[in-house]
């Protein structure tokens, strides 16, 4: 099993809808989700320093293949779907790696 933190911009003026979209997430996308062998999947929102809003997102992945199911949920037809409602509400962060959306987070303490 391995821990992944990932962080993105949300932008204020749809706060309200993108906490509506995740309040009923779709059947379909979490059975993506969990097909795709991720677990405990959290979002969190905070507004920084900055003035800036965040999601900070954090999950466990039990499987063999990261990328390789990262591609098979970014091919499903309902995800990319489901992620043309998330996407207009995000702003990416500055920095990330050019193939992210979510930029990935070192991981530096955990305790269980």
């Amino acid at each position: 099993m391995k821990r992944f933190g990932m962080v993105i911009g949300l932008r204020p003026e749809k706060i309200a809808e993108y906490k509506q979209l995740h309040a009923a997430v779709w059947p379909e996308v979490l059975r993506m989700i969990r097909e795709c062998h991720i677990h405990n999947y959290s979002i969190y929102l905070r507004q920084l320093d900055d003035g800036g809003w965040y999601l900070f997102s954090c999950f466990e992945y039990t499987g063999s293949d990261f990328a390789g199911d990262m591609r098979r949920m970014a091919a499903d037809p309902t995800t990319q779907r489901w992620w043309s409602f998330c996407k207009p509400c995000q702003k990416p962060v500055a920095g990330r790696a050019p193939d992210e959306w979510w930029a990935a987070m070192e991981e530096v303490f955990h305790a269980d």
